[in-house]
């Protein structure tokens, strides 16, 4: 039987099989410091949750990451550890985002999660948030052409100025564009 710890001890949140879905989640994780704050915040932004080897994952809508990112500072999760991007191609939305934050008081690592379309892969920057997200942000534009609405230097930053394409997108060509 899966126990739950104190968020404020050291080690995992959830020790157990994994929990898939926001609503395994929310049964065994009621009083999640993380949960508990989206869902003050705006209970309809969580769109999904995951606990797997004992890290959370929380899914919000593109248009909510922003504001969840602020939300989740002001509940104690005070470092942007780093962010990515999964190109799913050809599934729709194609792109994910992932956010890791993290809780020094908590001493726990969360997941944020966002998927964005290729239609209008555009989501807002966090650097007014946390200001080290500005490089993270500019390469997933670089590799994966995912703009950063208000980000205050959105431009290449391992490519070429003049490269054509976005490398990391499983549909660019293997040897670039001829």
């Amino acid at each position: 039987m899966a126990d739950t710890q104190n968020p404020s001890s050291t080690g995992p949140v959830f020790s157990g099989p994994t929990l898939s879905g926001k609503t395994a989640v929310l049964e065994k994780l009621p009083d999640h410091p993380a949960l508990k704050a989206i869902l003050a915040w705006n209970p309809d932004a969580l769109t999904d949750a995951k606990v797997d080897r004992g890290e959370l994952t929380l899914a919000v809508s593109k248009d909510h990451i922003r504001a969840a990112c602020e939300t989740l500072r002001s509940a104690g999760y005070n470092f942007f550890e780093d962010m990515t991007a999964v190109d799913w191609y050809p599934s729709d939305p194609r792109f994910q985002l992932s956010y890791h934050l993290l809780s020094h008081a908590y001493k726990e690592r969360i997941r944020l999660r966002a998927m964005v379309d290729e239609t209008d892969p555009s989501v807002e920057s966090i650097t007014s948030i946390w200001p080290g997200a500005n490089y993270y942000e500019r390469e997933v534009f670089d590799l994966f052409g995912i703009r950063f609405e208000g980000h205050p230097n959105l431009r290449r930053i391992l490519m070429p100025d003049d490269w054509q394409g976005h490398p990391l997108r499983k549909d660019y060509p293997v040897e670039g564009y001829r």
